[in-house]
């Protein structure tokens, strides 16, 4: 077996339970193109092959990529050797899938990358730590800039918790499945860059209240960043990790009203 190398966050998902779960998730079927990503030794891309029409396995690793190149023989695997995040995804169907065990140092990339691309999937689903998914997921209280983020541009589940212990090496945390759908359309209609502009301002500083975040993150006056919260109906003393979509929606048109984005 091959040693896994930490500095790439590679852990071995063996059971065949939670394997089966993270392929019947995505729905695949023989009309189907998935994408792989960090295949490692080629667990799942057996589950993936027997499913989907074509399997993508992009994999960072040469050592892996070689080794899995000469041991898929089902004639519908592609072993691609590369970095996923500067991956041509427009080289990939316009329907494709993403099924894929994400390494843990660029899984917040990752997110935001296939929910914003011009080419995004129809579906992802991907193990990731169960942290990060219930942060993906959260809801207003304990949403976060990569909660907004992932939920502006899709909409994601947390189907299951995986047990660290189902893992070679085990990790320091325990993982979970989560499910993310891309939105035909986003809930409300913006500027990307001056949405983003105002949700970081938001989020930059968040134990501060969002009225004396906005006023630095975004360079105005307090005075200003509290007469744009009245006209949004958010309370000045409000942070940024209690709004919903639709508050920040509100925030957005009222920001954009008094020119401050």
């Amino acid at each position: 077996m091959t040693a896994p190398k930490n500095p790439l966050s590679q852990h071995w998902l063996r059971d065949e339970g939670t394997l089966r779960r993270i392929v019947e998730a995505a729905e695949l079927t023989s009309a189907d193109t998935v994408l792989e990503i960090g295949p490692g030794t080629g667990a799942l891309t057996a589950y993936l092959s027997d499913r989907a029409g074509w399997v993508i396995a992009v994999e960072a690793d040469g050592r892996l990529a070689g080794q899995l190149s000469q041991q898929v023989g089902t004639g519908n695997v592609e072993v691609v050797h590369g970095d996923i995040l500067e991956f041509d995804f427009t080289s990939l169907p316009e329907s494709y899938k993403v099924v894929a065990n994400i390494p843990y140092h660029i899984t917040s990339r990752l997110l935001r990358l296939l929910c914003q691309d011009g080419h995004a999937p129809t579906v992802a689903v991907l193990l990731v730590q169960k942290e990060l998914a219930q942060r993906v997921v959260a809801e207003p209280g304990d949403m976060s800039l990569l909660s907004f983020s992932v939920q502006y541009f899709a909409h994601p589940r947390l189907l299951d918790t995986v047990s660290r212990e189902l893992f070679d090496p085990v990790p320091d945390v325990d993982s979970a499945i989560l499910r993310v759908t891309p939105r035909q359309e986003p809930p409300f209609s913006a500027d990307t860059h001056r949405l983003f502009r105002l949700v970081k301002a938001g989020f930059s500083q968040r134990r501060k209240k969002l009225a004396n975040a906005l006023s630095g993150g975004l360079g105005i006056h307090k005075s200003q960043a509290i007469a744009m919260l009245e006209a949004a109906d958010i309370a000045p003393d409000a942070r940024a990790q209690e709004l919903s979509l639709a508050k920040w929606q509100a925030l957005y048109t009222a920001a954009n009203k008094q020119g401050k984005l």
